[in-house]
């Protein structure tokens, strides 16, 4: 599972201080979120991350997960 480019952005765009709360969440540095947000790692769809980008960002799940392919 990934992040849907929308929810990137939205990290990437918004205050820093989303990624210090994703970094307490899943228990790693802020340069480890940098490189999740940089591969699209699938820490991110971790169950902590995914609050503090609901939370932080104002999406929605939908827009926070890409749907999976089942082709």
């Amino acid at each position: 599972m990934r992040l849907t480019n929308v929810a990137l952005e939205a990290i990437r765009l918004h205050s820093p201080g989303i990624k210090s709360k994703l970094a307490l969440a899943l228990h790693c540095s802020e340069g480890s979120i940098n490189r999740y947000i940089r591969e699209n790692d699938d820490n991110l769809t971790k169950a902590a991350a995914l609050e503090v980008i609901r939370q932080e960002t104002g999406l929605s799940a939908e827009e926070i997960l890409e749907k999976e392919s089942t082709g």
